[in-house]
């Protein structure tokens, strides 16, 4: 049996936030997947395995491959035939072009980019658009208004931040209730072993306060979670890759070293739960659950199929074993309860 009709997860739902919007708890990313670095033949395989196994969650954006990730990511949806309400398409929103006009949160770029981006999907509306960066140069109220605007003419269903800080988020909300516009329902943040302080110390006050929620992505950092530059940079890796300079710059640095070291230690913990080392970092991000779904990248059905799997390892992260990467990793970030 081909992999990518093999079912064997049963995948979590969760609330986006505090919307109704229920999305699996792992999402396919394409920043990678769709983003020029497999073939389109292979995009379908890896988005066909996702979708049989309960992933209803697909994130892109306008930047990808400058939009060749929406335009294969929407020639897949056309062509497999899958009913659009059961599936949840997100994008991103902030460079478009070279001009001046095409970028930023302004007025013009967030209608005519996502206008642009509905066309390359093949896509009436898009579920969620996320600013895909704060604009300095652009005033808030006009950025909460346009979008707004764009759920209103039902281009989106809902709106999204992605690396906002917690300040800018509620200067958002704020905007949104004074005007009596739309407020963002996620936070697009990276999540691993090594960042954790936005996720686990500062999203989860804004939820309790204004109901955003967390959508996370780079569960592997780069692949740096992996093991495989263990010994190095491997000629294969995508840290060998043209343009990758800065991650190959990143693993061969002293903080790399030090953080290879660390994850000797953690494939310890993963040889004893029986699973490899990026099933237990997903799965370590799974285990928190004020994050609404943990985005994946894959360029193999192998590597999809093994992450995937990363569901069945939840379950046998014990507090003792949360407290065992705590104390290897040693950068669990206080909260204010744990100060009391």
């Amino acid at each position: 049996m081909h992999k990518s009709s093999k079912k064997f997860s049963n995948m979590i739902y969760r609330n986006l936030g505090r919307s109704g919007l229920r999305v699996s708890c792992l999402g396919l990313g394409t920043w990678v997947t769709f983003g020029g670095q497999v073939t389109d033949e292979m995009a379908e395989e890896l988005m066909t395995l996702a979708y049989e196994n309960g992933v209803n969650l697909f994130d892109t954006a306008e930047v990808y491959a400058a939009g060749k990730a929406e335009i294969t990511l929407g020639n897949i949806i056309k062509k497999k035939g899958w009913r659009r309400s059961s599936l949840v398409i997100t994008t991103k929103i902030f460079w478009g072009g070279r001009a001046e006009t095409e970028r930023g949160l302004s007025r013009k770029h967030i209608i005519e980019g996502l206008q642009g981006s509905l066309q390359r999907l093949q896509l009436d509306y898009v579920d969620v658009v996320f600013a895909n960066r704060p604009d300095p140069n652009t005033p808030m109220e006009e950025t909460v208004r346009a979008f707004s605007y764009v759920i209103e003419r039902g281009w989106a269903l809902y709106w999204g931040t992605s690396r906002w800080s917690p300040m800018e988020i509620m200067e958002a909300y704020s905007v949104a209730r004074q005007f009596n516009l739309i407020p963002p329902i996620a936070e697009q943040a990276e999540y691993h072993l090594f960042q954790r302080e936005k996720v686990e110390a500062q999203l989860p006050e804004l939820y309790a306060k204004i109901g955003v929620g967390a959508m996370t992505w780079s569960p592997l950092a780069c692949g740096i979670i992996t093991g495989k530059y263990d010994d190095g940079v491997p000629i294969y890796s995508r840290a060998a890759l043209k343009g990758y300079g800065w991650l190959k710059d990143k693993i061969l640095s002293e903080d790399g070293r030090r953080q290879q070291a660390k994850l000797r230690e953690v494939q310890i913990i993963a040889d004893k739960l029986n699973c490899t080392l990026p099933q237990l970092a997903i799965a370590w991000c799974l285990r928190n659950e004020t994050i609404s779904s943990v985005l994946l990248g894959a360029s193999s059905i192998e590597q999809l199929y093994e992450n995937i799997q990363a569901l069945q390892v939840v379950q046998k992260l014990t507090p003792q074993i949360l407290t065992e990467l705590d104390g290897i990793l040693g950068n669990k970030p206080s909260t204010k309860r744990d100060v009391k």
